[in-house]
C-alpha cells in the first residue's frame, strides 16, 4: 500500500489546474477557474476548479472531488495508478508495493497500456539494433532525423518475422489478452497462435494528452502493393476519432500561441517540432472529427489548417472548416507552394519563412472557399455563383454566435460585389434556409438514433418483459406504429427506391423528402436510404431484408404494394399487369399523393393553431394557410405528368430495363 504520507506528497506536488487542463478548457474566473464539465455535455461553463483547495466541482452535474479522483475518472484507473501517474509526472518516488486487487475493467485497461507501453520499447529497441532495421533508419535519416528524434518521438520499427512481438511480450511475462485487446496481436487464421499486427513497417506511438502510448501507427517502407499506413484499431483505450498526434508535445505550446497548427502527416508534425514550431498537431491519419477538435478546443481558440493541395487535401480541408466553426474556434486556411508540404518546406526554407508565410498568407475560410471556387472556375459561370455562395454560408451557419454569423455574412455580400451584385438581405434570407435544413438534419438523426437503440433494446430481450411486467416505451411505440395501416403511397416510394436503386432515389428525392411522411417507421427507412445512399453503401431488398427489425417486416409490407391492385384483373382477363411497366409514372403519382396528404395534414394543423391565437399572429396564419390551399389544389387538379418532369433520358432507360412485362396464363 502507498502510504499516507506518500499520497499526501502527491497531492501537494500536483497542480489540479495544470492536470485538469489537459482534458479541459479553463478560464480564470475570482481565484479559481471555470471550463465546460467534462463529465456531461453543456453549453455554459458550471465547473469550477478551486487552486487553493486543490479540489474540482460542477454545478451543473455535481461531481467534485480532488486531482486523484479527477485522474481516475479521466483515464479510467484505479487510485494506486492514478497517485503513480501523478508522480512519475511531478517527480515523487513511490516505492513498488502491492496493492490490493483493482476491478476487472481497470486491470484490463490498466494491462492494455502496459502491452503498449511494453510494444513501443520493442519497436524502439529494433529500430536502434536490428540489422533488419536499416532500412528503417536509413529513411529516416534522410529526413534528417537522428537518434535523439528516434528517442524523443518514440521510433521504431516492427520486425517483418510475424511473431517477433508476440514471443517477446510472452518471454517478458506479458498476458497474450491485454496484446490482443491492444491490437498489437491477431489471432492466427490456421488454427491456434497468434501473429502480429504490424510486421516489417516503421512505427509510429500515438500518445494520449499525459504521453501514455494508445496506439501505433506503421509506415510500409519499400513499394509493396499495401496500404501505406496501417492503425491500430479502436480499443478500450484508443479512440480514433478523439485523438490527435502530437498534442502530448504541443499543448503547452498551444496554449502559448492561442492558436494550433493543423497538419496532415506524423512526419510534418515532427519536422515542424524540430524546427521550432511547437504548436503544430495531425489528425492521426484519419479524417477530422469533432472529437478532435474539442481536444485543440481544449488548448486553443484559433486553428490553422495545412492541407496537401491534391484534390483529396483540399475536400479534407473544406469539412474541417465546418467542423472548427462548429466548435467555435476561429479558423484560417494556409496553402502551401505547389509540390510542397509542411515538412519539405520548412526543411527547404526554414522556420522564419514558415512563420512569415503563414503571417501573410494564411486567409479566412470565406477567403479560401472564394479562392477555390475562383480557381476551379465557378465564379464565371452563372449557374455556379448561388451553389458557391450556398456552400460558403453553409459554412457560416456552423457559427454557434450570432453576431459572427452576421459579421461573416456582411463580409461575403463586401467580398461577391466583383463576382455577382447580390442583396445583402438575400444572403441572410439563404442563410435561415441552410440553418432550418441544418436543424431539420439534427433533429432527424436524432430520431434515426433512438429508433436504432430502440432496436437494439428489443433485440437485446427487453421486448421480451413478464406479463406482470408492463412493456418497454419504445416498444409500446413499435407496436402502435406497426398496428397502424400505413399509407399505400408511402410504401410506393420506399419500394421503388429499394427496387430500382440510385436512379430512382435521385428522381424521387429531387422532390421529395422526409417531411412528407406521415408513417415514422417509413420515415425512418426513407431517411436510413438516403444515408446510404449518400454513402454509396448497398439499399437493396436483399440488404434489407438481413437487417434488424423494423426493416424486414417493412421489405415484406412495402413488397406487398406492387401485385395488390393487379390480382383480380389478372383473374378476369388473363393477363397478369404490372403497374411498374413505367416505374417513373409510379413514382409520380405517389409522390403527388404524398404530397396531397402532407398538405392536408398541414391545412389540421393551422386550423388548430388559428382557433388557439389572435391579432397579427392569426393574421398570419391564415396567409399561411391561404398558401398551403392553394398549394394543395393545384396538386389536387393537376395531373402528375404535369406536376413531376420525367426523368433524364438516360437515368430512365436504366431503370425501365427492369421493366414488368404483361404474361399470359398458360406461360406461368
Amino acid at each position: 500500500m502507498i502510504s499516507d504520507e506518500k499520497k499526501e506528497e502527491v497531492r501537494a506536488a500536483a497542480d489540479i489546474v495544470e492536470v485538469v487542463q489537459d482534458y479541459v478548457k479553463l478560464k480564470r474566473s475570482g481565484s479559481g477557474f471555470v471550463g465546460l464539465c467534462p463529465y456531461h455535455d453543456e453549453k455554459t461553463p458550471s465547473f469550477n476548479v478551486t487552486p487553493r483547495l486543490q479540489i474540482f466541482k460542477c454545478f451543473g452535474c455535481g461531481e467534485s472531488g480532488d486531482v486523484f479522483k479527477f485522474v481516475m475518472d479521466q483515464e479510467g484507473v484505479g487510485f494506486t495508478e492514478a497517485i503513480r501517474q501523478l508522480a512519475e509526472r511531478y517527480g515523487v518516488f513511490i516505492p513498488e508495493e502491492d496493492d490490493q486487487e483493482p476491478s476487472e475493467s481497470t486491470q484490463l485497461r490498466e494491462g492494455i497500456l502496459h502491452a503498449l507501453k511494453f510494444a513501443g520499447v520493442f519497436y524502439y529497441r529494433n529500430l536502434i539494433e536490428n540489422p533488419e532495421a536499416e532500412k528503417a533508419r536509413k529513411y529516416l535519416e534522410e529526413r534528417g532525423y537522428g537518434r535523439e528524434v528516434f528517442k524523443k518521438y518514440g521510433l521504431g520499427y516492427a520486425p517483418s518475422g510475424g511473431e517477433e512481438l508476440c514471443k517477446a511480450a510472452k518471454n517478458a511475462g506479458v498476458d497474450e489478452e491485454y496484446l490482443v485487446e491492444a491490437d498489437l496481436i491477431k489471432p492466427s487464421n490456421r488454427g491456434s497462435g497468434y501473429y502480429d499486427t504490424f510486421r516489417g513497417r516503421l512505427m509510429f506511438p500515438i500518445f494520449n494528452p499525459t504521453g501514455k502510448v494508445i496506439a501505433f501507427a506503421g509506415r510500409v517502407l519499400g513499394n509493396e502493393k499495401t496500404a501505406k499506413y496501417i492503425n491500430s484499431s479502436q480499443t478500450k483505450v484508443y479512440n480514433k476519432s478523439e485523438v490527435v498526434y502530437g498534442v502530448n508535445f504541443a499543448r503547452n505550446d498551444i496554449r502559448k500561441n492561442k492558436e494550433v497548427i493543423l497538419v496532415e502527416g506524423y512526419t510534418d508534425v515532427i519536422t515542424l517540432m524540430e524546427h521550432g514550431i511547437g504548436n503544430v498537431v495531425a489528425s492521426s491519419g484519419t479524417s477530422l472529427t469533432p472529437g478532435q477538435m474539442k481536444i485543440l478546443h481544449r488548448y486553443g481558440d484559433k486553428i490553422i489548417m495545412i492541407y496537401d493541395s491534391d484534390s483529396a487535401g483540399q475536400t479534407a480541408m473544406k469539412r474541417g472548416i465546418n467542423i472548427a466553426l462548429a466548435e467555435g474556434m476561429e479558423v484560417e486556411l494556409l496553402e502551401l507552394p505547389e509540390d510542397q508540404d509542411p515538412d519539405s518546406f520548412v526543411k527547404q526554407f526554414g522556420k522564419e519563412s514558415f512563420e512569415d508565410l503563414k503571417k501573410e498568407e494564411a486567409g479566412d475560410f470565406v477567403d479560401f472557399l472564394l479562392l477555390k471556387a475562383g480557381e476551379e472556375g465557378r465564379l464565371d459561370k452563372p449557374t455556379e455563383i448561388p451553389k458557391v455562395i450556398t456552400e460558403i454560408l453553409e459554412a457560416i451557419a456552423n457559427i454557434k454566435d450570432s453576431i459572427q454569423r452576421q459579421v461573416y455574412v456582411q463580409y461575403l455580400h463586401h467580398k461577391m460585389q466583383k463576382f455577382q451584385k447580390v442583396k445583402e438581405s438575400d444572403l441572410y434570407e439563404q442563410l435561415e434556409r441552410v440553418m432550418n435544413d441544418k436543424r431539420w438534419e439534427e433533429k432527424r438523426s436524432e430520431r434515426r438514433e433512438e429508433v436504432r437503440q430502440r432496436v437494439q433494446q428489443q433485440n437485446e430481450g427487453l421486448g421480451n418483459a413478464s406479463e406482470e411486467e408492463p412493456p418497454h416505451p419504445g416498444q409500446r411505440t413499435v407496436q402502435a406504429q406497426s398496428s397502424k395501416k400505413k399509407p399505400h403511397f408511402e410504401k410506393e416510394l420506399i419500394r421503388l427506391m429499394i427496387t430500382y436503386g440510385r436512379g430512382m432515389v435521385e428522381y424521387i428525392c429531387s422532390f421529395t423528402n422526409s417531411k412528407l411522411f406521415e408513417d415514422d417507421e417509413l420515415r425512418i427507412f426513407y431517411e436510413d436510404i438516403i444515408e446510404r445512399y449518400k454513402e454509396e453503401k448497398d439499399f437493396s431488398i436483399k440488404t434489407y431484408t438481413g437487417e434488424n427489425d423494423p426493416f424486414p417486416r417493412l421489405v415484406g409490407d412495402v413488397s406487398l404494394e406492387q401485385h395488390s391492385a393487379s390480382d383480380r384483373h389478372e383473374e378476369k382477363i388473363g393477363l397478369k399487369y404490372e403497374k411498374d411497366k413505367n416505374p417513373y409514372k409510379t413514382a409520380k403519382s405517389s409522390i403527388r399523393a404524398s404530397e396531397i396528404s402532407f398538405y392536408r395534414r398541414k391545412l389540421n394543423e393551422l386550423a388548430d393553431k388559428i382557433g388557439k391565437v389572435s391579432g397579427d399572429e392569426r393574421l398570419e396564419l391564415m396567409q399561411r394557410q391561404k398558401d398551403v390551399k392553394s398549394k394543395l389544389t393545384r396538386r389536387e387538379t393537376t395531373d402528375p405528368d404535369d406536376l413531376y418532369p420525367d426523368p433524364e433520358k438516360g437515368v430512365s432507360d436504366e431503370v425501365n430495363e427492369k421493366v414488368f412485362e404483361y404474361k399470359m396464363k398458360s406461360e406461368k
